[in-house]
């Protein structure tokens, strides 16, 4: 009898994608999937370094299965991911969660049916880890989870050594696959009916730099705008200090490329981009949006903020609040500032309180909702264009999908239009989705 798997996935794109290349390993080694943990026979979780908060939720779920593992002797529990990279937690998954039977890495996913293989055999808790990550595997499957649209990663690892990020110590250094791969595996998804796919890489800006030729960012959008079947094409992240001219001019031309960018500011203070080591200034960054707008009036910008690193004063924080107004984000995603261990940030010192934390995030958010509805209210009575994704949990009537700025679109429908892109008028609009009707 076939034995099932299921996966719990932490973190971002990049982890999510990683996830669905290891339901490929497992379904062709003929596990089925399944929701359920008490009726998994493998289960593996998937871990993110990122954010504090993803680490304990893992710690917490591994703990929760000493149980299941008490009654099913023979269940395999697997770790891997990001937080698997750093040696400190590893040794306390093998102290005291020694019911986890594989442990592995961000660049030995290909090797998953081998350290299967070497469990059955020992019986024992196998670990693999590659500490030098620059290789790239090519030719590994994905069970993708929707047809129509795809994660494609065309780099991996990150050269920039933000302060606060553990990226570069989990994911290694920074390498770009070779372009005519990337070409190929977008032309096989074309061919089987996907529509829309997301470029992958801790910075799609710097494409290219360690290819022993010219060819960059915006070439590869240039060439995948080409292929047949493709009707959009999404990226992210982009760093700001990496992003060029020619870039924007390709965003700006290119017609299957969508209007909505991803460019993570951090912080509004020049003060604090310093500290943490990005590479450019308040004004830089507002320049570059001025800059991006002028060349593309209807982009849509998204962000990601972090709420009190080390040293933030109440001016720099309101120098953040400054450039959240002027901006003017169509999304944003917060956080606060967490330590993480390994980085440079974490031995700083005026690490800011938890109540000034929580209090400035509120300030944040209060900010920048209202900023958010008034940017959706402008599309009401406006039609626009769909790709519908799914049904609604809640109610199977309602579908949903986004459009071409990203924006979250409810609307009435049947199922069978998922994977279609359809025109939807909007009738009301809210801080974080948009409700119409199909014309």
């Amino acid at each position: 009898m076939s034995k099932k798997y299921t996966i719990v996935t932490y973190g971002c794109q990049m982890n999510e994608h990683d996830s669905e290349k290891i339901s490929w390993i497992l379904e062709n080694m003929g596990y089925i999937w399944t929701d359920s943990k008490e009726d998994s026979d493998f289960i593996i979780y998937n871990t993110c370094l990122v954010r504090e908060n993803a680490e304990l939720k893992v710690y917490g779920q591994l703990g929760a299965l000493k149980e299941l593992k008490r009654k099913k002797p023979d269940l395999i529990l697997a770790v891997c991911g990001c937080m698997m990279q750093r040696e400190p937690i590893r040794n306390v998954i093998l102290e005291k969660y020694k019911h986890v039977d594989i442990i592995f890495g961000t660049g030995n996913i290909h090797k998953l049916p081998q350290l299967i293989s070497r469990h059955y055999q020992t019986n024992e808790t196998v670990v693999d880890i590659v500490e030098d990550t620059r290789e790239i595997i090519e030719n590994i499957e994905a069970n993708r989870k929707y047809t129509f649209k795809a994660y494609v990663n065309i780099m991996y690892g990150c050269n920039n050594f933000c302060t606060y990020c553990i990226v570069p110590y989990t994911r290694g250094r920074e390498r770009s696959r070779e372009p005519e791969n990337i070409l190929e595996e977008i032309k096989n998804l074309a061919e089987n009916g996907c529509k829309e796919i997301t470029l992958l890489g801790q910075n799609v800006n710097s494409y290219g730099k360690t290819l022993s030729y010219d060819y960059n960012f915006a070439n590869l959008l240039k060439d995948i705008n080409k292929i047949d079947g493709i009707e959009r094409i999404r990226f992210m992240t982009s760093h700001p200090k990496d992003l060029s001219n020619e870039l924007i001019e390709a965003m700006a031309e290119l017609e299957k490329v969508c209007e909505h960018l991803h460019l993570p500011v951090q912080s509004g203070s020049s003060k604090i981009l310093k500290a943490m080591n990005r590479k450019y200034t308040k004004e830089d960054y507002l320049n570059l949006v001025e800059k991006i707008k002028t060349r593309i009036p209807d982009i849509s910008l998204s962000t990601d903020i972090i709420v009190g690193f080390p040293g933030e004063t109440e001016e720099d924080f309101n120098e953040t609040l400054d450039l959240v107004k002027k901006v003017e984000y169509d999304s944003a995603f917060t956080f606060l500032y967490s330590i993480r261990e390994g980085t440079i940030a974490a031995k700083m010192e005026n690490q800011i309180p938890d109540k000034i934390k929580h209090k400035r995030f509120q300030q944040l958010i209060d900010t920048l909702y209202p900023i958010f509805y008034q940017k959706n209210l402008k599309y009401e009575n406006e039609i626009v264009e769909v790709l519908v994704e799914e049904v609604s949990k809640n109610n199977e009537k309602i579908l949903s999908g986004r459009t071409r700025h990203g924006r979250l679109v409810h609307f009435g429908g049947d199922r069978s239009l998922i994977g279609q892109l359809v025109n939807v008028k909007i009738d009301n609009a809210k801080t974080f989705t948009l409700e119409g009707h199909i014309i």
